[in-house]
């Protein structure tokens, strides 16, 4: 395989949830990662869009991302990840809904893990998985990330979700 059959571009941007990495191969998205450090801003050419279209997302005027993305897991992650793109913006969901409409008696555990194993968050939006009861769970960004973007998207409907 020669590099260009194989051409990994990473960016690296300012947000309002800090750094944040985008990886993509082939052209296509393979990785949405938070970080804990600052980086200094690097946008390759091949980035461009997809950073252009995080920063509408964090305005709050883009809704649903058009980017090309490229997943790596087991076939039940990809079920999981499918599952995760049809909860409209502004949505929440359970994970045993999800495990639900995959057809998983007492599957909402393999779903948070699925779910936690996600690549590509804010475009694959895990953020929108809440825990049954209501409340936040867990998310590999920290829950204050989870809170904000939920905020974002929808501040009346999740007025209650945050508090303890």
């Amino acid at each position: 395989m020669n590099n260009e059959e194989f051409s990994l571009e990473i960016a690296y941007f300012s947000s309002p949830l800090g750094s944040i990495e985008i990886r993509s191969e082939r052209g296509m998205i393979t990785g949405l990662y938070f970080l804990d450090e600052k980086k200094e801003e690097i946008v390759p050419e091949m980035l461009r869009e997809a950073v252009r279209q995080l920063k509408l997302y964090f305005l709050g005027v883009l809704t649903i991302f058009d980017l090309p993305v490229y997943l790596k897991g087991t076939d039940f992650q990809k079920s999981v990840w499918g599952k995760l793109m049809e909860i409209p913006y502004g949505s929440t969901t359970s994970y045993g809904e999800i495990a639900a409409k995959l057809g998983l008696k007492n599957g909402a555990r393999a779903v948070g893990l699925a779910n936690g194993s996600n690549p590509v968050s804010i475009i694959i939006p895990c953020h929108r998985v809440i825990g049954h009861s209501g409340k936040l769970t867990g998310y590999s960004g920290g829950l204050w990330r989870k809170q904000w973007l939920l905020k974002l998207e929808q501040p009346e409907m999740n007025r209650g979700l945050f508090e303890k």
